[in-house]
């Protein structure tokens, strides 16, 4: 698969992110059975691997075989995710008076969406542990990139999405030979569906969060923002927050890496942006004993996060804690504006959950959260074709 024989992967156990207890890697695994918590990846960061070893080799994710859970290289299934470009946003960091403004665009995945990364990894896990047959909830991007995994490894799969989902999304799924199934509800319902489905768990089910592989896949872009800015990490990254994988990931990434000496401190603050039609994480922010049961969310644009109540909520305030991040939530108004904003001033078609990364901005500045001289890094995780259906409505 890559230029070079590469070495092996240095995953040792998996561990509950709660209480810290050790799971073997070897078996199949969804949450922790101890606190029924996130399970977290480990690997022996002890061992020599320099970053001077990327050189020469493929440009997707699995140039960092070594950090990523497959043992062997013939279980992995790749359809060339990873390695999205970095874009510069010159006219509009003029335009509003930033001093670097960057934006890495996840649409250049496979399916359109960061979700191949995470997706990618977990299935040729999957594959690897023997499973044959996997089910989803998801609010849209998740789906698709299952699909298309699944068709590649020959494998079968249940994708649930709420019945609201524009249609690009079901299209897509049954295109790559999905079993779809729609569901009245936000993605939470579908996640009550899916266990319905699963009772006698013939499918290994990979809601976000709820299995330990994914997260390893969406972890990549830290290193790649890591490797593509030679090293020097942005003061500030935005990232657009529904499940809170991506967020985690790249937070897991500056770790490991910081352990294996590839980087150094300080590292960015990591914001979280919202649509305040759907911001649970501000709501537990604010709230941390009773905000679940008072929280009711609202229909937004951004189906990506449309997630009410994150799994890995302990996880995602713990990044925001560690990095002295913060959570920002944006109208749907002005992602929308957004939208139009970026695609005819530096011709780039953001989803609208990278445009709410975008017009969090504002609001960081006038908090004093973002300082003159930042470098500040930009999330977009899908492309905005597949939000046609929706942006003609509005």
């Amino acid at each position: 698969m890559g230029k070079q024989q590469y070495p092996y992967s240095l995953v040792t156990v998996l561990r509950c992110s709660n209480c810290n207890r050790s799971y073997p890697v070897s078996e199949v695994i969804n949450v922790s059975p101890c606190c029924n918590q996130p399970l977290l990846v480990e690997y022996d960061l002890q061992k020599t691997f320099s970053k001077e070893e990327l050189a020469g080799r493929e440009n997707d994710l699995w140039r960092y075989f070594e950090m990523l859970p497959v043992k062997e290289r013939v279980n992995i299934f790749s359809l060339g995710e990873g390695f999205t470009p970095i874009l510069s946003l010159k006219k509009l960091s003029n335009k509003y008076g930033y001093s670097s403004l960057l934006m890495k665009d996840e649409s250049h995945n496979p399916t359109g969406s960061f979700k191949a990364r995470g997706i990618s990894v977990a299935v040729s896990k999957a594959k690897e542990l023997g499973i044959k047959k996997i089910i989803i909830p998801t609010a849209g991007n998740a789906g698709g990139a299952l699909a298309a995994y699944c068709a590649k490894a020959d494998m079968e799969c249940i994708v649930i999405m709420p019945a609201h989902t524009p249609d690009v999304f079901k299209n897509e799924c049954e295109m790559y030979g999905a079993k779809l199934i729609t569901v009245k509800g936000l993605i939470n319902d579908c996640a009550k569906k899916a266990n319905e489905i699963n009772e006698k768990n013939e499918y290994f089910n990979i809601s976000t969060l709820k299995e330990p592989y994914r997260l390893e896949g969406k972890k990549t872009m830290g290193y790649e923002i890591a490797e593509q800015l030679n090293w020097h990490l942005p003061d500030v990254i935005v990232y657009p927050a529904g499940g809170g994988t991506g967020l985690i990931g790249i937070w897991k990434a500056f770790d490991e890496m910081l352990k294996l000496g590839w980087i150094k401190k300080p590292l960015p603050k990591m914001i979280a942006v919202q649509p305040e039609n759907c911001a649970p994480i501000k709501a537990a922010l604010k709230d941390p004993d009773n905000w679940e049961k008072n929280f009711v969310p609202a229909p937004t644009i951004a189906h990506g996060l449309a997630v009410p109540f994150p799994f890995g909520m302990n996880l995602i305030k713990k990044v925001l804690a560690e990095s002295n991040g913060e959570v920002i939530t944006v109208t749907e108004k002005e992602i929308t504006d957004g939208i139009y904003e970026i695609a005819r001033t530096e011709g780039i078609f953001v989803s609208p959950e990278g445009s709410a990364a975008w017009k969090a901005l504002p609001y960081l500045k006038q908090k004093g959260t973002i300082k003159d001289r930042d470098n500040i890094l930009l999330l977009n995780t899908a492309s905005g074709y597949k939000y046609m259906e929706d942006l003609h409505k509005r």
